[in-house]
Formats: C-alpha cells, structure tokens, sequence
C-alpha cells in the first residue's frame, strides 16, 4: 500500500516538471516569436530603417471614409498588385468625434478594420492625424462642435485648443497601441505624421504659431511609441520631426532634410488635381509622374506617396466647399490597377535626367539603395 502511495506521488511530481518545462518552453516560444514580430523602425540621412532593412517606399493615399468596408479588401488588394508597399491615409477627426464625447469607430470610420486589411495584405501604413488635415474635407476635419468652445483659436498656441487636440491624439494613438498596430508592436504602423502643411498659415501666428508646431512634436514625441514622426511641407520641423514635401515636382522644389541625419521623404506627389463643380477634368501624364519620381530618388529620396491612389466618393455633405462628390476621379486606381512596372517602363531605359542615367533596372526592385544611386554619373 505504501509502495504504491510513493509511485503515485512520483508519477505526480515527474507530470508537474513536465508540464511546467512545457509551459516554460511554451512561453518562450511566444515571446521570442513575439519579440520576431516587432520591428524597430528608425532613420538616418539615407532613409528609413525598418527592421535593421532600409526599404524604397512606394506608398498611395488611400482613405478609409471615402470608400466602403466592402470595397476596401479589393482595393488594397489591387493597390499591392499595383507595386505599392505602403498605404497612407488622414485620420479624421469629425468622422470619429462628430459629437463631442460621442466616438465612431464603425462601418467606414472602422479605422481598425483598414488598417489590419492593409496589414493582411503585407504593407506598410503611414497614419496622418492631423488635427486639421486639409483633404478637401468638410472643415478639414475639425469637428463642428469645437467651434463652440468658448476662447478657443485653432491651430495655434491656444489653451482650449490644444487641450482638446491632444485628448484627440491620445486617443487615436491608444486606440492603435491596445490593437498592437505600431511596427513596434509587430503591427504595419510605420510612420506617422502630426500636423499638415502648417507652414501655410505659421506666419500670421507669429510666436504662437512656433509654440504650437513644438508643442505638437513633443506631444507625439512623448508617447515613444517607436515610429518616426513627419511634418508636411514644414521646413522648420522640429527635432526629431522629419520635414517633407509635398507637390509634383519635388525632386526639383524640395529643399531637403533640414538635418543631415534626416532621410527624404514625398508624402504627397499630387497624380491629378481635386476638381470643384464646373472645372474641366485633368489629367496628369503616366510619364511625368514617372519622371518626376526617379529623379527625387537620384537626389536621396527614398519614399514617395501618390496622393491619391485611390480617390473614392465624398458621400453627404463631407467634402469642402464646392468639390465635387467625386475626389481625385482621375487618380492611379480610380478605376483600374496602376501597375508601377507599367508606369515606370519609359524611365527604365536609358532616359537621361541632368547628368543622371536610370538603366534598365526597376527602381522598385532594387534592395540595395546605394546600388540604385551608383547609376548616377
């Protein structure tokens, strides 16, 4: 009786280290496939570095409010077969706020949803919060309501206004962090931009307007949530803020980096032009977008987005006033792939740019950046 209480009581123990060994080997397992996962995203005068990698960025604007949910798998979908391997989209504040304390994440304002499409299909995201976002959106994305705050001025060193611009951002950004969509967190959130084009009206604001754009960079700066941060056609970003440019031509506008250990980023190559009722269609040519992006690369550029890729529908009473419901009807994918093998087929060859000769090598296929530029003589 007692022989077989004492192999019992062995049988026992040997069962318990093996199933804590199992756990404990379990566990690690996970961690490590976890730790795998994350990537560590930084800069230096060349580009991004994202997981040790330097990486050409080829990204298309793309925004969620302005398509359905049902429309968005086939739309990424066709924007990787198109080359892309980032998608950029505005966050819009009055879409999530449109009442304040009142938030909605739902059908196309799933902003969760889009992002984890995008990752499903193995891009990039780069996310552009705004507060004010432009985008030939109603109010440029302000909520309505905060007009209504009493003593409140926007977009500039005012106390009401950057109280409720970073309960906004907090909550964008935790949002994103408790959903593990930062790169830093194994997610596809690379890249984030906080203010847009503010330089357009930083001079009526004087001093206020300085504050204010260092306020904004140290607000998202703060959170250390392991991506960097750009400031659109800011010159004056503040460190660690990368500046970038925006426009057609910014291989030849772009001043460039404004410290050298800044990489140059293209956050909006402009594909057509938005159109307000009553203007005659535009179209700009496959082969001067081509041109104008293989020579921001040969003068250190290394990312580059088409706004837009796809322009998609203002529905309502969404967008600014007088454009049209139609947004950027005549962008890449308005209707069809923009394959970027196609696009950039006319560069690809022997065309002669300043002193800079692009051979018959894809751009977008190069994985060795330096070997990209060794082709400028």
């Amino acid at each position: 009786m007692r022989k077989h209480s004492l192999d019992r009581w062995l049988l026992t123990a040997v069962l318990v280290v093996l199933l804590s060994s199992s756990s404990s080997f379990a566990a690690k397992k996970d961690a490590k496939k976890k730790k795998k996962s994350n990537k560590e995203v930084t800069y230096d005068g060349t580009s991004l570095i994202i997981d040790g990698k330097r990486e050409l960025l080829y990204s298309g604007s793309i925004h969620y409010p302005r398509s359905t949910p049902e429309m968005w798998p086939s739309i990424i979908k066709r924007a990787k077969q198109g080359g892309l391997n980032t998608i950029q989209t505005y966050v819009f504040w009055n879409v999530h706020e449109p009442q304040q304390g009142k938030f909605n994440f739902s059908g196309r304002a799933d902003l969760v949803k889009f992002i984890k499409l995008i990752q499903k299909n193995g891009m990039y995201v780069t996310l552009r919060l705004g507060p004010f976002i432009q985008a030939e959106w109603t109010h440029g994305g302000l909520p309505y309501w905060l007009r209504e705050v009493p003593g409140i001025f926007f977009r500039t060193d005012n106390k009401q206004f950057k109280e409720h611009t970073e309960r906004y951002v907090r909550m964008i950004l935790d949002k994103m962090k408790e959903e593990r969509l930062f790169a830093s967190q194994g997610g596809p959130i690379i890249l984030g931009q906080i203010e847009n084009e503010y330089s357009a009206v930083q001079r009526a604001y004087k001093q206020d307007g300085l504050n204010y754009i260092k306020w904004a960079s140290n607000l998202v700066d703060s959170m250390k949530l392991g991506i960097p941060w750009v400031m659109c056609k800011q010159n004056d970003a503040p460190d660690p803020m990368i500046n970038a440019c925006n426009g057609r031509h910014c291989g030849d506008t772009f001043p460039g980096p404004n410290r050298e250990n800044k990489p140059s980023l293209w956050t909006e190559n402009w594909t057509t032009q938005f159109r307000v009722f009553g203007d005659p269609p535009t179209q700009r040519s496959v082969e001067d977008i081509a041109y104008s992006v293989a020579r921001f690369f040969s003068k250190n550029g290394t990312h580059v987005n088409y706004y837009m890729y796809h322009g998609g529908t203002n529905f309502g009473r969404t967008s600014a006033h007088y454009v049209t419901t139609r947004y950027y009807e005549d962008a890449c994918r308005a209707s069809q792939v923009w394959s970027w093998e196609e696009e950039l087929k006319s560069v690809y060859h022997h065309i002669t740019y300043g002193s800079c000769i692009v051979f018959s090598r894809p751009i977008s296929k190069c994985c060795d950046i330096d070997f990209c530029r060794s082709v400028c003589i």
